[in-house]
């Protein structure tokens, strides 16, 4: 999968500023595909780093940045016309469990009329596939793990988790009616370089390099299944480029280890230097305690095999953070 040629195909990467999207549009670019990128550099979180990571993509001579927003239909229905992708890979959201609870209607926008005008637009224009992020917040109030796509995902506890479950079944009407192809994948706490900073990886590091205190819900009694960033980015381009799928799918793309959040904070300190001052407090609205993903289905229809421990990922991320900070040395 990963050397097949991609030259002449148009992709459409919404979110290529966007952490997981940068790192798509990369590995789509280097095998030769035109990518256009669009994002809207909203400030959830610093736009800064959205022009670095834009930047970068911008050195590819197939890359196509455009600044525009999913709601602004009349855009989107411009860029269908000029550049005519073939599949698109809609990882354009609003994310976080947290903030969704201070700004509900950011989520409506993005993820719900957002999504909406990308997916009509796809069928209109009869693209060959529509893969889009889903996440594992879908799986919340669920306490039976490891979490399989077959669990039935209707009590989401997240206005979050309610609008990707509500993506999902947006998806499957459209494939329903119109015959159009759909790949949503559930990820699971994507991490790795260029990451970003809502996260708690980069939370952490971030306030133990200052001296700070971290935040540490659920008086530490977490855990996570943490995705290194190349290992999602292998999931979602094979999502995208794999044959014989079924016209609907759901895949789940994640480690397949629940790691404690104790453990994560170890490796932190180790790496960094540091020991960790600690601020336990209760689980938050709308968390879950603990993340595992079974992969089963991804590993049988994509060849999907993570192989990145967080005992490897944790250092790539700090190493890469002190460069990008010009802390090295």
């Amino acid at each position: 999968m990963g050397d097949k040629d991609l030259t002449g195909l148009t992709f459409l990467v919404t979110g290529s500023a966007g952490f997981i999207g940068f790192h798509v549009s990369q590995a789509l670019l280097a095998r030769g595909a035109t990518v256009v990128g669009l994002d809207n550099y909203n400030d959830y979180y610093s736009p800064a780093l959205k022009r670095d990571r834009d930047r970068e993509l911008r050195r590819h001579p197939g890359f196509v940045s455009l600044e525009l927003d999913l709601v602004d239909r009349g855009g989107l229905e411009a860029l269908f016309r000029e550049y005519r992708p073939r599949k698109i890979c809609h990882l354009a959201a609003q994310a976080g469990v947290r903030y969704s609870l201070l700004n509900p209607f950011a989520y409506q926008e993005a993820n719900l009329e957002g999504f909406l005008n990308l997916i009509e637009l796809a069928r209109r224009h009869e693209v060959e596939r529509f893969v889009y992020a889903s996440s594992s917040s879908v799986y919340g109030g669920l306490a039976e793990l490891p979490f399989a796509e077959s669990q039935r995902v209707d009590t989401p506890i997240s206005l979050y988790a309610a609008t990707k479950r509500a993506n999902e079944l947006m998806a499957h009407a459209y494939t329903h009616l119109y015959g159009l192809p759909t790949v949503g994948l559930r990820l699971f706490t994507v991490y790795g370089p260029w990451g970003r900073p809502d996260m708690a990886m980069w939370l952490f590091t971030a306030a133990m390099l200052a001296g700070q205190p971290i935040k540490v819900f659920n008086y530490g009694r977490m855990e996570r299944d943490f995705t290194y960033i190349e290992d999602a980015v292998a999931g979602i381009v094979a999502a995208l480029l794999t044959e014989g799928l079924a016209p609907y799918e759901i895949f789940n793309l994640g480690n397949h280890r629940a790691e404690p959040l104790t453990k994560v904070i170890r490796l932190l300190e180790e790496h960094l230097g540091v020991t960790a001052r600690q601020e336990l407090l209760p689980l938050q609205p709308g968390d879950v305690p603990a993340t595992f993903a079974d992969i089963s289905l991804a590993q049988s229809k994509l060849g999907f095999y993570p192989r990145t421990p967080i005992e490897e990922g944790i250092p790539r991320f700090i190493a890469w953070y002190r460069r990008y900070h010009g802390l090295e040395g």
